[in-house]
């Protein structure tokens, strides 16, 4: 066919990329909508909502790190964010709105997982978007039947005596693994910490680098 380019390079050397311009599922048709009339209405502005928008992509995983990092390094507020993870992140600075967020850590004998069975609810406030793999059927239903074979599949092996809990994220309630800190870490400073702790540390299917 004339414009079938599959496996064939455009012009600038990449391979070509098919359009998207699909129509308008009825969900984007309603945010529109939305969006339209409460911009007429006067309840917000357009400009808002791209400030808005604009604030949600520039959230990224180092956020949560430093969570982690402020935890593996003060005592009182380690106490406080497995207290009340939503309380003692935002005195951070890091607003999570009306969610409830549980922080679980992970120990020598204890290694925790997050998934969300039901679609994707994820703590983006501190990871930023999440991944395409953890809103995967595949990894939101092999996770719960058998966590550490996917665990090796992300390259973790651990002991046979640790026990692995997976923890089932809801609309309401997002958690945040604060990974096992690493040994020979005792001297380094907050900022310095913050680099060793991944996104997958913190969702569980990683471990926090190694100095």
């Amino acid at each position: 066919m004339p414009h079938d380019h599959h496996n064939h390079l455009s012009p600038s050397g990449h391979p070509y990329r098919a359009d998207n311009d699909t129509d308008l599922s009825y969900w984007q048709t309603m945010e529109i909508a939305v969006r339209e009339l409460l911009i007429e209405k006067g309840i917000t502005t357009a400009q808002d909502v791209a400030n808005q928008i604009e604030t949600m992509d520039s959230r990224t995983p180092a956020n949560g790190a430093q969570v982690v990092a402020h935890a593996w390094s003060d005592p009182v507020f380690h106490a406080e964010l497995m207290r009340d993870a939503s309380a003692a992140t935002r005195e951070m600075g890091f607003d999570i709105g009306p969610l409830r967020l549980i922080a679980v850590e992970n120990t020598p004998q204890v290694h925790n997982m997050i998934v969300c069975t039901l679609c994707s609810c994820y703590p983006r406030n501190l990871l930023g978007l999440p991944p395409d793999w953890y809103k995967s059927r595949a990894y939101r239903s092999r996770t719960v039947r058998e966590p550490r074979t996917v665990l090796s599949e992300f390259g973790v092996t651990l002991p046979d005596a640790t026990t692995v809990r997976v923890h089932d994220s809801t609309a309401d309630m997002r958690y945040i693994v604060i990974p096992n800190r690493p040994e020979g870490t005792d001297n380094m400073s907050q900022s310095d910490l913050a680099k060793l702790v991944t996104r997958d540390s913190m969702i569980g299917t990683g471990l926090a680098k190694r100095p």
